[in-house]
């Protein structure tokens, strides 16, 4: 139980994000490739509806074999919560697992990505950097 738990927010921590700065030009720069830490995985951060959500755009060779596939919805309704944060859900869909997600951008390039699961009771934090090439 404790390795898939800690495997479980891994995966939360690598879909999850923490805020952007407030006003318009923070909700664009939102949008945009971000990197994982150990860049083994991109996800592309894009509006839907009234809300952002993101998709693994590129997973390394290791990350697909263990079930992160490309055009997997990983981030859902992310809505500004004022303060530059935004909360929505991470989704894990490897194994059907959901969670709650914030993200925070600290510059231009640099989002703090947190997931949270059993109630927020666990949670996970990583820097993502942008991907601009």
């Amino acid at each position: 139980m404790i390795g898939i738990t800690t495997k479980l927010f891994a995966a939360l921590a690598a879909l999850s994000l923490a805020a952007a700065p407030s006003g318009a030009a923070a909700a664009q720069s939102l949008e945009g490739r971000w990197a994982n830490p150990k860049r083994n995985v991109i996800v592309k951060v894009t509006r839907c509806g009234n809300a952002y959500c993101g998709k693994v755009s590129w997973a390394s060779p290791k990350k697909r074999a263990k079930g992160t596939a490309p055009g997997e919805l990983v981030l859902t309704d992310l809505k500004p919560a004022g303060q530059g944060l935004y909360k929505g859900r991470a989704v894990e869909p490897r194994r059907n697992i959901s969670g709650s997600a914030t993200v925070r951008q600290l510059t231009p390039n640099v989002l703090v990505v947190k997931g949270c699961a059993a109630a927020g009771m666990l949670c996970k934090e990583q820097r993502w950097t942008r991907v601009t090439s």
